[in-house]
């Protein structure tokens, strides 16, 4: 692997491309790098939706578009999409995004997935424009805040991370990319109605926690 990856090039046909109100993702930046080579490493994609998208696109979500944050080669967004709604998907790695880019034009679904490449304490999603707000395995309180803002009256918000107690299996995992105690959940305001909220135990890898909350209607 280079230690610079090329920059990706926007384009017409589903290529990465720079989010609004963020930054050109720099060539050094250690998730960048740290990302890119996982998925280098030549290990193909499930492309399995996660649990977590499975349901949320079951309760279901109003009319609207979804947005995919930390999304990897994401089966979520490819599962949104046959759904007939447009995703916008946003992760660090462009590698990921390539992935995730190629095989949604395979499954003639490359019009629906819109790929931007952005590290996400740098880039913003526009507030009250998503029906579905989906972010599983990566938790920052900066991104959290804002990602909360992009839903929309009656839509959701579906979220997993690691929790304080995966540093026990993970010691090396920093605090500060893990759920504090009560959190997501605690964290919303009053416009919130939380669905579901619980840990899910995994002795090898550490516990995460999963919640799905809808934005009240009128809030």
């Amino acid at each position: 692997m280079n230690d610079h990856p090329p920059e990706p090039e926007p384009g017409p046909e589903g290529g990465p491309e720079a989010g609004p109100e963020g930054e050109p993702v720099p060539a050094d930046h250690p998730d960048r790098l740290r990302w890119n080579a996982k998925y280098e490493g030549g290990a193909a994609p499930s492309f399995r939706a996660h649990p977590l998208a499975v349901r949320a696109l079951s309760e279901p979500p109003p009319r609207g578009p979804v947005l995919d944050l930390a999304c990897g080669p994401s089966g979520g967004a490819l599962l949104a999409a046959s759904q007939g709604r447009r995703v916008t998907a946003v992760d660090v790695s462009e590698t990921a995004l390539g992935l995730l880019g190629e095989e949604a034009r395979h499954r003639g679904l490359g019009d629906l997935i819109t790929l931007v490449h952005a590290d996400l304490a740098a880039w913003s999603p526009p507030p009250r424009s998503f029906a579905l707000v989906l972010c599983t395995g990566f938790w920052d309180a900066r991104v959290f805040g804002p990602a909360a803002e992009a839903v929309l009256p009656g839509g959701l918000l579906a979220w997993e991370a690691f929790t304080l107690d995966a540093r026990r299996v993970r010691p090396g995992l920093p605090a500060e990319w893990c759920l504090p105690a009560g959190a997501p959940a605690a964290l919303l305001g009053g416009a919130f109605t939380v669905l579901d909220q619980r840990d899910v135990p995994d002795t090898r890898h550490g516990t995460k926690r999963r919640m799905l909350a809808r934005r009240d209607a009128g809030g």
